[in-house]
């Protein structure tokens, strides 16, 4: 996860990659839309492989939440 970086002063605060303007989110959208790991590198010379990995292991990690429903 030390790719993953969160600072108050860039992006708002949001998760970015690796200290740069690339949010977390911006990969995962351009993921869910259907672009390639290849298609998403080629218009990101910056990104690694790895930082799509990373991205899609953080939104794993902070999407597993449980629920409590009323007894």
């Amino acid at each position: 996860m030390e790719r993953i970086t969160i600072n108050p002063a860039q992006c708002g605060g949001r998760p970015c990659i690796r200290g740069m303007r690339i949010r977390v989110k911006d990969v995962l959208d351009m993921l869910a839309g259907g672009a390639t790991q290849e298609e998403i590198l080629e218009d990101f010379p910056d990104l690694e492989a790895e930082d799509i990995r990373a991205s899609i292991a953080y939104a794993a990690r902070y999407t597993d939440h449980p629920v409590l429903t009323a007894a």
